[in-house]
């Protein structure tokens, strides 16, 4: 009898033991929502093991690539040297956020491989067009240009506005190119041929701050787009019709920030310190976003990316309708979203940066501090799960893109930094400063990969390119410089 006693004890013993050697995780995606059940892990599992059974469980026919994160913290080791060295309790269910990797990698641009001349002034906008083939700058020449990637020379010099070109938006489509000037005049050029497609748009009384296109999930061919500017309006334009269709009016001061948002609603950011919300089939105003103490500088949506390249990814596949364009475009839009909410986030002249849910509340979700100067470019990096902030404290941060939770600062730049980039798997990080340089920094380990200098003064704006390939740069020393890997 007593032997059977002493085989139940050490029975129970040992289940004790694997009890204690096992950790209760619960795995949800970025936006919380839990993937089946807590379930009991061995401490001995990491991140190859948590693959398996996150594709298991999502019935993926073919494996696909996830990153783990605890608390922000990307889970590289497994369980239990993270417990140990973190000093977790296991009394509750452990959340591990399972985050979908993009499946191609880009590699971090590291030389230069064209300095471009051409420009006689700052060059003050560069963008990629959605497909990653073609580059337009805008300068204070007062023209914008276009530019063969391929032998890197310049291909169309636009004439037509009177003043400097402010900014620039390509179509999602790639069918056009929207420049605005100082003078708050628009053109809308064909980038095939270099030429306007129409006398320039004017309605506007002072400078053009931002451009942007209605998403091509919405409507394709591109038609629509609005623009923001200083005289406290916001104007949509048909480039069809050649003219203004909708002004949206109701600010006190400045427009600054304008983005064209997936679920077909405009987002206006102003010096009024408030940022409105519009529909777009008469401009009524929705809603109004109040919390920021000063001027709203900028505007990032989650989902920007997809809407900016509209039906093209990294494969360069190319379309032979609309209606296909369009199709793809919704595909990409919708499982970009997920079930999650568009996220909007705003940087502030407060030093401050808002998270907001605009179609669940008018209050910000979150407000997000640290920097020390105002914040001059947030951007959602291209999956979402990341903000990063650029600001004149010669800091770049990055936040949580669902939750706002400060992450990181990356620090290096000894000067502003004016404006960042992301490549498109989300990994890197790209930043042009007054400093004269760009750098380029690791999401992952929190670091900088690359220093690029080689302007020879502030470098005004940067942009990656949506296929991410090449890295384009210009400033105040009026060269264009493509970067490589």
């Amino acid at each position: 009898m007593e032997a059977k006693t002493e085989t139940a004890a050490a029975a129970v013993a040992m289940e004790e033991r694997e009890i204690i050697n096992n950790v209760m995780c619960l795995l949800t995606d970025p936006d919380a929502t839990p993937l089946g059940a807590p379930m009991y892990l061995p401490q001995n599992a990491g991140p190859q093991q948590l693959q398996q059974i996150v594709n298991k469980l999502l019935n993926n026919e073919e494996r696909l690539p996830y990153s783990f994160y605890i608390s922000d913290e990307e889970l590289l080791v497994p369980l239990s040297t993270y417990l140990q060295k973190n000093k977790v309790s296991v009394e509750k269910a452990l959340p591990i956020v399972y985050q979908p990797q993009a499946i191609f990698r880009i590699r971090p641009v590291s030389r230069c491989s064209a300095t471009i001349s051409g420009h006689g002034e700052a060059v003050l906008t560069v963008a990629f067009s959605p497909d990653g083939q073609q580059l337009a700058s805008g300068s204070g020449d007062t023209t914008v240009r276009f530019w063969d990637i391929g032998t890197q020379t310049p291909l169309y010099t636009c004439t037509g506005h009177k003043n400097w070109v402010l900014c620039i938006a390509w179509s999602p489509d790639g069918k056009y190119l929207v420049s605005g000037s100082k003078s708050g005049e628009l053109q809308c050029w064909d980038p095939q041929t270099g030429k306007s497609l129409s006398n320039p748009l004017t309605g506007h009384k002072k400078w053009i701050t931002g451009i942007s296109w209605e998403p091509a999930h919405l409507n394709t061919p591109c038609r629509r787009f609005v623009s923001a500017s200083k005289d406290g309006d916001a104007r949509i334009w048909d480039i069809s019709l050649k003219r203004c269709v909708i002004v949206l009016s109701g600010h006190t001061l400045a427009v600054t920030c304008v983005k064209w948002g997936g679920d077909g609603v405009i987002y206006t950011g102003s010096q009024d310190c408030t940022i409105k919300v519009w529909e777009t089939t008469q401009g009524k105003l929705i809603r109004e976003l109040k919390g920021h103490g000063h001027w709203v500088n900028s505007l990032a949506l989650s989902t920007e990316y997809v809407l900016r390249t509209g039906a093209f990814d990294h494969t360069g596949k190319q379309y032979s309708s609309p209606e296909e364009m369009k199709q793809v475009a919704l595909e990409r839009y919708n499982k970009m979203r997920g079930n999650a909410p568009e996220r909007l986030v705003s940087g502030s002249d407060d030093f401050t940066m808002f998270l907001w849910e605009p179609f669940i509340s008018k209050h910000p979700k979150t407000r997000m501090t640290g920097h020390q100067q105002l914040v001059n470019h947030v951007y959602f990096s291209p999956d979402g799960q990341w903000v990063a902030s650029a600001s004149f404290d010669k800091s770049v941060k990055l936040w949580n893109g669902t939750t706002g939770k400060f992450v990181a600062a990356f620090r290096g730049h000894v000067g502003p930094v004016y404006q960042i980039s992301w490549s498109a798997d989300s990994r890197l990080l790209l930043s042009g400063s007054k400093d004269s340089t760009l750098k380029v920094w690791d999401i992952r380990t929190r670091k900088l990969k690359q220093d690029l200098p080689g302007h020879a003064d502030e470098v005004f704006s940067v942009d990656w390119s949506p296929d991410g390939e090449k890295v384009a740069s210009g400033g105040k020393d009026k060269v264009l410089k493509l970067w490589m890997g």
